[in-house]
């Protein structure tokens, strides 16, 4: 159960790095970009295809998983009984090196950094397929970041006598005997910051019935501790976290005794821990309230039709960035909306409170509110065209929104202890929710 190899393309479907596949025949990496790009290219729609696509042009059975990076496509083929979750959280985890490494990841910066990027390559899958190294803190101490590798060729000069060397100080690689840990780290000030992130993910029937709806959360951190701290978080409400999955760094014991997080953090940022929020067991049905409604009110015509939607808050808080799309159907020309909130009229496109566009690549009308607010609605009326006398929307909107300093479980941080170090350190939690609902009609 391994990786064949590793695609990235840009965006015209060409690779611009790969696996080199010396034990499978030359065709294959080709056949694999090719049954990806003939997907895209019969795509009805932005985001329709499947993230696995099989190819049968060979005598094993294959596929292609892929993730969308950018307007980069990042490719894992697996073959067998390969499965393919194991190609997904490696395509995901060499995303994340290349962010941490690049900072932004792009055409640009891959053809720039080259020689990194298949280093990287060769260090977090080996020739059978199967991940090695795939934490950040051990890979940069063997393959050199952009920017270290500019300070020493400006810096240091290898006939020069008495200069230190990049490694010197015996804190090499794999130095430390905490895998996911640096050796001899320092820092002038010493903080460590929680951020709490959930996302709703819910679906809504066409008569407001909430068919489903769950709350997914992590606990994202970013430490700079100096030495080998060894750190135990609580909470007052524990039990609304449930499914959970940590960092190795984690020690389990601990959590299934007492409900507490005890761990040596990595240095810089990391993922602490994944959960699904539980709801009180009083509760008559397991479903997460739905912080917003929409009214819909929908008339198909010949060549086109009208709609009225209505979007109102149900949380005191404001929620920010809200978008809702909505697919007008592969054959649909153009569309025209007016916007108001609460009864007023606030104007047109680009007006303060909201904006929409229709994307005629896509066929998708967007509606976007920057700040919504408690108290009142907000109103978007309009109509499209269509090339066929019965057109085909899709029966469905697609809302996101953010929600800053809110937390759907209401998760909170009793205390974070610090043992095995006498330094005093600066520690911050921070909430934010955000969403991703689909609204039928």
């Amino acid at each position: 159960m391994a990786i064949d190899g590793l695609i990235i393309l840009d965006p015209a479907g060409r690779p611009i790095i790969q696996s080199s596949y010396t034990t499978y025949p030359a065709a294959y990496p080709l056949l694999h970009i090719e049954a990806l790009n003939n997907a895209l290219a019969k795509a009805p729609r932005e985001g329709s295809v499947d993230p696995v696509i099989y190819v049968g042009e060979l005598s094993c059975s294959s596929a292609c998983c892929h993730v969308e990076v950018g307007e980069m496509r990042f490719i894992a083929t697996i073959s067998g009984d390969a499965d393919p979750l194991i190609a997904f959280a490696f395509l995901h985890a060499f995303i994340e090196i290349l962010h941490d490494y690049f900072g932004t990841v792009s055409v640009a910066t891959l053809k720039d950094n080259f020689d990194i990027v298949y280093q990287l390559l060769e260090e977090t899958l080996d020739s059978s397929g199967h991940p090695l190294t795939t934490s950040p803190n051990a890979l940069s101490d063997i393959v050199l970041s952009p920017s270290l590798i500019s300070k020493l060729l400006a810096s240091v000069s290898p006939a020069t006598p008495g200069v230190p060397s990049a490694r010197q100080g015996g804190y090499g690689a794999f130095a430390s005997p905490i895998p996911w840990r640096k050796a001899g780290v320092r820092h002038n000030h010493n903080e460590i910051l929680f951020d709490v992130v959930e996302e709703m993910r819910g679906i809504v029937g066409k008569n407001g019935t909430t068919l489903v709806s769950n709350v997914f959360g992590k606990i994202e951190s970013n430490a700079k501790l100096s030495g080998t701290p060894d750190l135990t978080l609580t909470f007052t409400n524990a039990n609304v976290m449930t499914e959970c999955a940590f960092h190795p760094c984690v020690r389990l014991q601990k959590w299934t005794r007492d409900n507490a997080l005890s761990f040596v953090p990595p240095e810089g940022r990391f993922v602490l821990a994944d959960y699904q929020y539980r709801p009180p067991q009083s509760a008559v049905i397991s479903n997460v309230p739905i912080p917003l409604s929409l009214k819909a009110n929908m008339d198909m015509g010949e060549f086109g039709g009208t709609f009225a939607l209505t979007l109102t808050s149900r949380l005191i808080k404001v929620m920010e960035n809200l978008e809702l799309k909505f697919y007008l159907g592969e054959d649909a020309t153009s569309a025209q909306c007016t916007l108001s909130s609460a009864g007023s009229s606030v104007g047109s496109v680009g007006s303060a409170d909201g904006s929409w566009a229709f994307d005629m690549r896509t066929k998708t009308l967007r509606w976007e509110i920057l700040n919504m607010r408690s108290s009142g609605s907000w109103i978007l009326r309009g109509s499209w065209t269509s090339k066929i006398k019965a057109p085909r929307p899709a029966h469905a909107f697609q809302i996101r929104f953010e929600i800053p300093s809110y937390s759907f479980s209401s998760l909170k941080v009793d205390q974070l202890r610090l043992s095995s170090e006498t330094y005093k350190m600066y520690k911050g939690v921070r909430m934010r929710s955000k969403g991703s609902i689909e609204w039928r009609w």
